[in-house]
């Protein structure tokens, strides 16, 4: 056992001594990717979709095998890392725009349950990521999806010294192709791809000339709904779908939607391409500029990939779920981070949240944490350096019903051990990840201690942190509510599958304002 770690404390050791020596701290890019499930790269297992660059910068990262968001949805998921501590802390419980109490009946799915108010922007007391780091002596910079508040809630509200077409919208307003619709982003020429100016745009920023070390976050719309991609990406994965075999179906029934179970969707597959091309350019610019020696950087995603609800993009299987859920297919996301001489993958599968990127980047630079950051991340750095990380318990809180087919739930794993306690019934599901990472096989009916032990800490921590709660909806009816499951196996899921088909048919045309997108990498 220790021999496998004589390489990772080597290397960590070797680059803590380079910082201690010297007066430059390193630079870091941060790389965001929306949407993106844990298996929607060629590195993580994908044979459909196509991810050199990610993958290349992959091969010489560490990859936490075991690496989570904080929510299963966006806005939620985004203030852990710009915080470090979970939605049940900072109250950003859902994506901001969300309908809340008596307001969700508008959406017609007649539940048990209101979800409960929840926080609509990040919060000033809180002690931002590029805060910190601005407040040490970086320069901070912010380019794409933000969705953390609108006017006095923006990027530069909360550490940013550049911000570039971060606002308070949570999808690509006018889509992935110009004209854009965000007044954050000077416009370009018709046609121009969005990923692709979001990353012009970092490298741009990463060519100028800076006297400090910098932070840059690049913090893609991309792989959000609307999936659009150009003719020439869409027949490539079109016929490749075709050449692998056509499965005669691609959905099932989940508990409430429709959910996808193949990855075959040629539009999404060319929008996941266009935005690996794009951190392409970034990576390149980083050994350009000479600076991939002194640059740490990281790639995740904001939650799980789409298999239900928005655009049924993707799938997540084995893993169960995907964006919304409460399952691993919600919450497991690909999670990489680079220190500077790294030229090896070394897999780690110590679990890994999103709250531990704003301790572990201010660790690795050398960056004191500010006093009243009120930290629930943990620095990722000594297990980086092969050393046991002390045991902790994760947990999520999710009191909404998602999108995308989730339901109102909260979680604690710890350990093997992952526990689920839903709100509409007070019942829990108990999996045990080591041994069944598919979450098939509810253990709770013949786990009772397991499951008491659990529910403890989990509850505990809910009222500690003060956590919002959904509350019973008094015009529920039962029979409406079975009506709209019942819809949605009978006639959303065989929609589906015909709009499958004809996206995979030779003739098919999308909408005309996107098909003549021009990639340019100017």
């Amino acid at each position: 056992m220790l021999k496998k770690f004589i390489p990772i404390a080597g290397l960590m050791l070797g680059f803590f001594q380079a910082y201690a020596q010297s007066p430059d701290k390193p630079n870091i890019v941060f790389i965001l990717v929306d949407d993106l499930g844990y298996h929607d790269l060629s590195v993580t297992g994908s044979s459909f979709y196509e991810t050199p660059h990610i993958d290349e910068l992959a091969s010489k990262s560490y990859q936490f095998s075991q690496g989570y968001t904080a929510s299963p949805v966006c806005s939620p998921a985004r203030a852990s890392i710009m915080t470090g501590v979970t939605p049940a802390v900072h109250h950003i419980t859902d994506w901001i725009g969300a309908p809340e109490g008596e307001a969700w009946r508008k959406y017609g799915r007649h539940t048990k349950l209101l979800p409960p108010n929840y926080e609509h922007s990040l919060k000033s007391s809180f002690v931002t990521l590029p805060e910190a780091l601005r407040d040490s002596g970086y320069e901070t910079f912010f380019a794409g999806k933000w969705h953390l508040g609108g006017e006095g809630s923006y990027p530069e509200d909360h550490g940013f010294d550049i911000n570039k077409g971060g606002y308070s919208a949570g999808s690509p307003m006018g889509g992935y192709f110009a004209p854009y619709e965000n007044p954050k982003l000077e416009q370009g020429p018709d046609g121009e791809n969005l990923s692709m100016r979001l990353a012009n745009e970092t490298a741009k920023f990463i060519e100028g000339t800076h006297q400090k070390p910098f932070f840059a976050m690049l913090s893609f719309y991309a792989v959000h709904g609307p999936i659009q991609t150009t003719e020439e990406k869409w027949s490539k994965y079109r016929a490749k779908a075709a050449a692998n075999g056509l499965a005669d179906h691609a959905f099932t029934m989940e508990r409430r939607l429709p959910i996808r179970q193949v990855q075959d969707n040629p539009v999404y597959a060319g929008l996941v391409e266009a935005m690996d091309d794009a951190v392409g350019v970034v990576l390149e610019t980083l050994k350009k500029q000479g600076l991939e020696e002194n640059t740490i950087v990281v790639f995740t995603s904001d939650h799980g990939g789409v298999a239900s609800g928005d655009a049924y993009s993707t799938s997540n299987l084995p893993l169960r779920g995907g964006k919304g859920y409460q399952w691993e297919g919600g919450l497991r996301v690909p999670y990489f981070i680079k220190i500077p001489g790294q030229k090896e993958l070394i897999r780690l599968d110590t679990p890994a949240s999103g709250i531990d990127l704003y301790p572990t980047l201010l660790e690795l630079a050398g960056v004191e944490m500010p006093q009243n950051a009120n930290m629930e991340g943990l620095s990722l750095a000594p297990a980086m350096m092969g050393k046991k990380m002390a045991d902790r318990a994760l947990y999520w809180h999710y009191p909404h019903y998602g999108n995308q087919g989730g339901d109102p739930s909260s979680i604690i794993r710890e350990g093997d051990w992952k526990l689920i306690y839903y709100w509409e019934d007070k019942s829990a599901e108990l999996y045990n990840l080591a041994t069944d990472p598919s979450e098939q096989s509810n253990l709770a009916s013949e786990n009772h201690k397991e499951v008491q032990r659990l529910s403890g800490k989990l509850m505990k921590w809910l009222a500690e942190t003060d956590a919002n709660q959904p509350t019973l909806d008094p015009e529920y009816d039962e029979e409406l509510h079975q009506a709209v499951l019942d819809k949605n196996k009978s006639e959303r899921m065989p929609a589906l599958e015909a709009e499958r088909v004809k996206m995979l048919a030779p003739d098919w045309q999308p909408n005309a304002d996107w098909w003549g997108s021009k990639v340019t990498k100017d």
